[in-house]
């Protein structure tokens, strides 16, 4: 029985190296993301649309019943981050953040509740952010802190709903990573945010996410990979 992992914001930076980590492991993974293209690898279905439209988690889940039978894993990787002081938030900032941060949580991962509870197992792995429990002066963000901060409430709060029924809900929690999203010329800078004076790597983040994908006695568990950022500064 092959398993099977659905990777949202998965064509490039953490998403796109998460959908590698887990075909290592053997699954077959659907991935989405608003601009993902077709892939040559006959065990990954790519499914593109906005996560925030409850529809295209529909799709998404849909297509892994569809093609392999089962949903396995759910790695809730996409995200929108705003930093701007809060006063400059705008409406239109407020409705994109929340549409992809939590609303592009919610329905996706109801589905693939319901599939793993079907199935009696699952893991569902939401990515959260540092600034949740550290905020920082130099990055004014409430509207991340107030998205994924219930983010990672909610991934307490599911972990515990679901404790006894063979599906587990964890949180990994990243600092500063070297992906896409962060100009080359800003890494200097960036790095001196972090205590361990470096940014994180995708796949400092992949492996924390593949620790919890093979640890059965855990749930309810924020990992930071963060290089100390959480600890303090």
């Amino acid at each position: 029985m092959q398993r099977v992992a659905v990777v949202t914001g998965a064509s490039q930076g953490i998403g796109a190296g998460v959908v590698g980590g887990y075909r290592k492991l053997g699954y077959a993974v659907v991935a989405t993301s608003r601009s993902i293209g077709h892939s040559g690898d006959p065990a990954v279905v790519t499914v593109a649309g906005d996560i925030a439209d409850p529809a295209t988690g529909e799709r998404v889940i849909a297509a892994a019943v569809e093609r392999f039978g089962r949903v396995d894993a759910l790695v809730n990787n996409a995200g929108i981050f705003v930093a701007k002081p809060f006063t400059d938030y705008t409406a239109e900032d407020y409705a994109a953040v929340l549409g992809t941060n939590l609303g592009g949580f919610f329905r996706i991962t109801q589905l693939a509740v319901e599939r793993m509870l079907a199935q009696g197992s699952g893991h569902i792995v939401n990515i959260t952010t540092s600034l949740v429990d550290n905020a920082s002066s130099g990055v004014p963000s409430v509207l991340t802190s107030l998205t994924k901060g219930g983010l990672q409430s909610a991934t307490k709060s599911l972990a515990i709903e679901l404790a006894t029924r063979g599906v587990r809900v964890n949180a990994v929690s990243p600092g500063i990573v070297r992906t896409p999203m962060h100009p080359q010329e800003t890494h200097g800078a960036l790095a001196g945010l972090m205590p361990m004076g470096r940014l994180g790597d995708v796949s400092d983040v992949v492996d924390a996410i593949l620790y919890l994908e093979q640890a059965p006695f855990v749930t309810g568990e924020i990992l930071h990979v963060d290089g100390g950022q959480s600890a303090g500064h």
